[in-house]
């Protein structure tokens, strides 16, 4: 699990400082979204389903600066949307590193090429490149031919120019773990390490077929690191959260250890699920009902195994009994015998669709805004012509 040392140092400095203070909960990893807007139009994605008046918007630089300092976290990453759209984000990314930040960019690859001018390479820096497997699996994921090519070619040119390189993958239903194994020799062969998660059900995903289960997602990734026996595969996660992935660890889901910041505010409870918005993060923190949410909690949760939701909790897990972390790290994956206990659904909350009636709040907001701003325009030439 080869995540550099002098990262790893500073995170684990991090986790041990929060205990040592006694707190609870606390952030590991920023999801800091500056945009929804994105050139592509992924079938399970359900980031993007919004009007034009909400896409056109961006925070700031110096939003996502004061947002980074405001939660605290040593990493910030940074997804979309598709983030090199944002005229600012050179700016952004500059800024945050001279916050000692580590950044993860997150980007589909179709504008990385041309936008590398507006980086340098960095120990605080790396970009993760969005490929959902090989050529043929990736694009019809990103419902566009051509893009794993594209992708590929700007991960080679950023390698060239001294910047670190990683991949992240969102597995779904329906994909052999014989393909996904291939995917990771290529990742290898490509020089890069890589990150996979279950996708999320997302409610307003076009594609509402290909979401795993819990059930399903254990095995498949199983069966997948089965076939990695012996191979030297660089996964960018702890090993506790692979461990878990292959249906060994039984854990809950701690979604403030990877809040999101987004144009509208601070998202409550978590980076996939919008159910709310706070205007600070100690608002998110303190009003925040985290008890109701999670897996055996509540009914949106039930299926979620994603690492915006349980890498923090693996990362504690570690922290807590390190003997365990390194005994997985030594022995690895375990993908055969009885897998841990799961927990039981019967008592969850059942869901509540309020995502329509929050847009068009923040649409009301949006135009409230715009319609004072240009009032106010209008007061200034009116006194300037006076």
């Amino acid at each position: 699990m080869a995540i550099p040392f002098f990262k790893e140092l500073r995170i684990g400095g991090y986790l041990v400082k929060q205990k040592l203070l006694g707190r609870k909960r606390y952030p590991l990893v920023l999801m800091l979204e500056p945009l929804f807007r994105c050139n592509l139009a992924c079938v399970g994605c359900g980031k993007i389903d919004y009007p034009d008046a909400i896409l056109n918007r961006r925070m700031s630089a110096q939003e996502c600066w004061d947002a980074a300092e405001e939660c605290g976290a040593p990493m910030v990453a940074i997804p979309g949307g598709e983030p090199l759209i944002h005229k600012e984000i050179g700016e952004i990314v500059r800024g945050l590193v001279a916050r000692k930040k580590f950044v993860s960019l997150c980007t589909n690859a179709l504008l990385l090429e041309k936008k590398l001018d507006l980086f340098e390479p960095s120990p605080y820096l790396f970009f993760s490149v969005h490929l959902d497997g090989l050529k043929d699996h990736h694009d019809k994921a990103v419902s566009q031919k051509g893009v794993f090519d594209r992708a590929v070619s700007a991960i080679k040119a950023a390698k060239a120019r001294g910047f670190t390189v990683n991949v992240n993958a969102t597995i779904f239903d329906g994909h052999p773990a014989e393909e996904i194994a291939k995917f990771l020799d290529f990742t290898t062969e490509l020089g890069v390490g890589v990150s996979m998660s279950p996708g999320y059900a997302y409610e307003r995903a076009p594609d509402q077929e290909h979401f795993l289960n819990r059930t399903k997602t254990k095995k498949l990734f199983r069966d997948v690191f089965a076939l990695g026996k012996g191979k030297k595969w660089n996964f960018m996660h702890s090993g506790l959260f692979l461990d878990f992935l292959a249906g060994n660890q039984s854990y809950e889901c701690t979604p403030w250890g990877m809040p999101a910041r987004n144009i509208f505010g601070w998202q409550k409870p978590c980076y996939l699920l919008g159910e709310g918005y706070t205007k600070t993060f100690k608002e998110l923190m303190d009003t925040t009902d985290w008890e109701t949410y999670g897996t055996g909690k509540y009914e949106k949760c039930a299926d979620c195994m994603a690492h915006c939701g349980y890498e923090p909790t693996a990362a504690n897990a570690a922290l807590l009994n390190p003997l365990k972390a390194m005994w997985v790290a030594l022995r690895g994956i375990r993908t055969s015998g009885p897998m841990a206990p799961e927990i039981n659904l019967d008592n969850q909350r059942p869901a509540q669709y309020i995502f329509s009636s929050e847009v068009q709040k923040r649409l009301s907001e949006i135009r409230r805004d715009e319609a004072e701003a240009a009032t106010a325009k209008q007061q200034q030439k009116a006194s300037t012509a006076a």
